[in-house]
């Protein structure tokens, strides 16, 4: 009944997701053989940029799991999960600096980083609600404007994950530079980083490419029943 040929797309997308995430844990597992030539930890590696960039009062933190590392915004924080935390390999010490490039972000008030700051309340809202709208315009045809308001509110989440495709790369690129300059890595290790951090990336693009592809097949489906 609600089967769409968009929904061709969306699995394939869907495949590319799974791919990413398989990716991203081979590539992390792959260098966390591999250590670094400074020696930092990825501890190390964050404090030190921190304060090279004057962030002085930014702690950094271990939380339990594994790739659960994240920067948090409300209390300044840079928080690694454990094996970041305390290893002192090339993926280590590139997820440590990329979450720190997150910090030098917030500091600089990156314009990306700013404005999913302040979508965030509403997206948080809008989330729960859309697949409601969605599913109950989906099933009664005669109640559309249900599916016209889901579509609306699923927007902001897809608006959300679109913008936080440039944060991230931005950040990516900040930690790559930065630890190019501060000598927390050699010419030679810079092909491994990028390839921790182009891995980790993917797993954004194709969530944010389903999320795009979804939207699309319920205009699609909203627009078709409006026309007839």
């Amino acid at each position: 009944m609600f089967f769409h040929p968009m929904d061709f797309l969306i699995i394939i997308a869907f495949v590319l997701s799974l791919w990413a995430q398989f990716r991203v844990k081979g590539t992390f597992n792959k260098w966390s053989d591999v250590p670094v030539h400074s020696g930092m930890t990825g501890y190390e590696a964050a404090r030190r940029m921190l304060d090279a960039n004057g962030l002085h009062d930014v702690p950094v933190e271990p939380v339990p799991g594994a790739l659960t590392d994240h920067y948090d915004p409300i209390a300044r924080a840079v928080r690694l999960s454990e094996p970041v935390y305390y290893e002192h390999s090339i993926s280590a010490v590139s997820v440590a600096c990329h979450e720190v490039g997150h910090a030098i972000q917030h500091k600089v008030h990156y314009p990306m980083l700013v404005m999913r700051h302040r979508m965030f309340p509403v997206v948080n809202l809008t989330s729960g609600v859309a697949p409601l709208l969605i599913l109950a315009g989906l099933f009664f045809q005669q109640f559309n404007f249900l599916l016209g308001l889901g579509i609306i509110f699923f927007s902001a989440a897809v608006a959300f994950q679109l913008v936080t495709l440039p944060v991230e790369f931005n950040a990516s690129n900040r930690a790559r530079d930065l630890m190019v300059a501060e000598g927390f890595i050699t010419n030679d290790e810079e092909r491994g980083v990028a390839k921790v951090l182009n891995a980790a990336a993917l797993t954004y693009v194709a969530a944010a490419l389903i999320s795009l592809l979804e939207l699309i097949k319920y205009i699609m489906i909203f627009n078709n029943r409006s026309n007839d």
